[in-house]
């Protein structure tokens, strides 16, 4: 089986040498754990260490936040973006501006192997307030309208937007990570609760800080057409980004 190795190596060793190429992964996660650094740093080993291209698409961060954060771990962002291996796509979603059809313009003329959407949330989120019922609500994804005796619930649209938007990126047989945020107490493993049934993978990301002391964990929930480590592996966010803690205790 071909894999896409995130080049960390604690992560790739849990996951049996990378993620399936070709795989969709929902990072799932609370504010603090580390989603967007762990999903920018998969393009930037990408590139870096395998020369694979890398497309980060963000809902959220503008590429001068993103030029902060990167550098704040060290990444050469910039260098990467003038080799034409990394490129920055920020949309702000609230224009309406039909997302799938910009992404699609993007894959095909960058061509990357990698991609990145930061984040699902936000997504979602834009349904809610472009509103329910409505034959434009939320513009990026075009619905057919069809005759049902079942109401258009805000979960039964999200369900087909979202539908839409990975049967649109399975298209493109490229790894991809898609960013979801996880409230506390959340039972399901994505804001929307759906995402984690359609995607190929979810990793879930925990965060727990105690006085001083910050205690971060991940799992790797399912990560279909491969096995993977089952228990829960401690990571640190360090100067150079996602680290795992203990990686020799990591027993397959």
């Amino acid at each position: 089986m071909v894999r896409t190795k995130t080049g960390i190596q604690g992560l790739d060793k849990a996951l049996m040498g990378g993620i399936p190429e070709g795989n969709i992964v929902l990072l799932s996660g609370g504010a603090g754990t580390g989603k967007s650094t762990l999903a920018m740093q998969f393009l930037m080993n990408g590139a870096s260490l395998f020369g694979e291209r890398g497309l980060y698409i963000s809902t959220e961060q503008d590429r001068d936040e993103l030029m902060k954060a990167a550098n704040n771990f060290g990444w050469k962002l910039d260098d990467l973006e003038s080799k034409n291996l990394v490129k920055i796509a920020y949309f702000d979603i609230t224009e309406g501006n039909d997302f799938l059809n910009r992404v699609d313009t993007l894959v095909q003329n960058f061509k990357p192997k990698r991609i990145v959407i930061d984040s699902m949330t936000t997504l979602t989120d834009s349904l809610m307030i472009s509103g329910i019922g409505k034959k434009d609500a939320f513009s990026m994804v075009q619905i057919q309208e069809t005759v049902s005796p079942i109401p258009r619930t805000e979960k039964v649209v999200a369900k087909s937007i979202l539908y839409n938007l990975i049967k649109k990126l399975k298209h493109y047989k490229v790894t991809t990570l898609l960013t979801s945020e996880l409230p506390e107490e959340h039972k399901a493993l994505s804001a929307d609760g759906i995402s984690e049934f359609i995607t190929d993978g979810v990793i879930v990301l925990h965060y727990l800080g105690i006085g001083s002391a910050n205690f971060r964990n991940l799992q790797i929930r399912k990560m279909r057409y491969s096995s993977h480590e089952k228990d829960i592996i401690s990571y640190s966010i360090a100067s150079k980004g996602i680290e795992i803690q203990a990686e020799e205790s990591l027993e397959i």
